[in-house]
């Protein structure tokens, strides 16, 4: 159910004629923001749903993703991280159950194998980035370290962000708010602070017709799949993404795999600094780091999602999912049907934000994606 779209579209972009219809056609109003930078600057500000603006703050889960790996990206890139050294070499109680020769390169590519433990996490666990550290250093892979990828939803974050607090004593989430939140002012937060609460909003569930439930139940993990356990449906406290999302405790210790807090202003400003000038800061990741985070490294399927040629290095590959992207695009989505990204080629970040889930799965981005995108791509392409 489509609703008054506010905002502005800057001159020259009048031709993203698609992005005036942001929400898609449904039956409860999802909420949602769709904001775009070109080479720098703010083109795109749009949003639309009741009790929503462009400022307003929302659980935006795995776009959180993308905020981690681009601080592992600018430590990779300045010589403090070295893709191909064992994680051991870093963090010397990673190498149990076999994982020794697991590379830092593979485990950000997710594969691991460690997209769970037995028994599963509880919510305060999977909130906490230093627990689910400390259990997956000692847990045994579901598959041979490096062999095969899939994956590690909700755990990922910790694991990578163990290996920075490792080396640099300071955690992912306090490298990003220096390094990157406060210096460009981001609306994107590993770790809302209690203060912005009030422009926060909760997130609300997808209403699902008769045929999307029977979509949604079938489409259900089985029992001790890896999608399953990735998932954290395989122990005695499944996770509820929605409830998750809604804990204030995840918000404030902002989960580097999925307690990302914002907005689509934040994350369309985070891609573009990433690739372009903005406000004369030099882009924060140079055209060669750029492309190597966003190539495949781990060609094939993924073992939990099932989609091909998923991750470049810690960040999802949209091309896969929208083909009329550039394969040099980097990004990630989030749950409820949200998704960023940064095209090096076009100079155009992108960032759309739903509040509610989309139907009918609560994973990767939402369907109305490529028409918006595309949109904005489209009138970039013709400047």
């Amino acid at each position: 159910m489509a609703v008054g779209v506010q905002g502005t579209v800057a001159e020259g972009f009048e031709g993203a004629r698609g992005v005036r219809r942001i929400p898609r056609r449904e039956a409860h109003e999802p909420g949602a923001q769709l904001v775009a930078y070109h080479h720098g600057r703010r083109v795109v500000d749009l949003w639309a749903g009741e009790g929503l603006d462009g400022d307003s703050l929302t659980s935006v889960y795995s776009i959180g993703k993308g905020a981690a790996h681009l601080v592992v990206a600018l430590l990779v890139q300045e010589g403090v991280l070295d893709l191909d050294r064992e994680v051991a070499y870093y963090w010397p109680e990673f190498e149990a159950e076999g994982k020794e020769r697991l590379t830092l390169r593979a485990l950000i590519s997710h594969r691991a194998g460690l997209v769970g433990v037995d028994g599963g996490f509880t919510t305060e666990e999977l909130a906490d980035d230093r627990v689910p550290a400390a259990r997956l250093a000692g847990q045994k892979p579901l598959w041979e370290p490096g062999e095969a990828y899939g994956h590690h939803a909700l755990v990922i974050g910790a694991l990578t962000g163990e290996v920075v607090r490792r080396v640099t004593g300071r955690s992912i989430q306090e490298l990003y708010e220096e390094r990157v939140r406060a210096p460009y002012g981001l609306d994107l937060y590993l770790g809302l602070p209690e203060e912005l609460e009030p422009r926060w909003r909760e997130v609300l569930p997808l209403v699902p017709t008769p045929e999307q439930a029977e979509q949604i139940a079938a489409g259900a993990p089985a029992p001790g799949s890896f999608r399953a356990i990735a998932f954290n449906q395989h122990g005695p406290e499944p996770t509820d993404l929605v409830a998750f999302g809604n804990s204030r405790l995840a918000r404030a210790l902002g989960s580097a795999s999925a307690g990302g807090v914002g907005n689509a202003r934040g994350t369309a400003r985070m891609y573009a600094a990433a690739i372009s000038t903005v406000d004369g800061r030099p882009p924060l990741l140079a055209p060669r780091t750029a492309a190597e985070f966003a190539m495949v490294h781990t060609p094939g399927t993924d073992l939990v999602t099932g989609e091909s040629n998923h991750f470049g290095l810690g960040f999802e590959r949209p091309c896969e999912q929208f083909p009329f992207l550039d394969s040099g695009v980097f990004g990630h989505s989030g749950a409820a049907g949200s998704l960023g990204f940064a095209d090096p080629a076009s100079g155009v970040a992108y960032a759309y934000t739903r509040r509610r889930f989309a139907p009918p799965s609560a994973h990767g981005p939402s369907p109305e994606n490529r028409r918006l995108a595309q949109s904005v791509l489209r009138v970039a392409a013709a400047l």
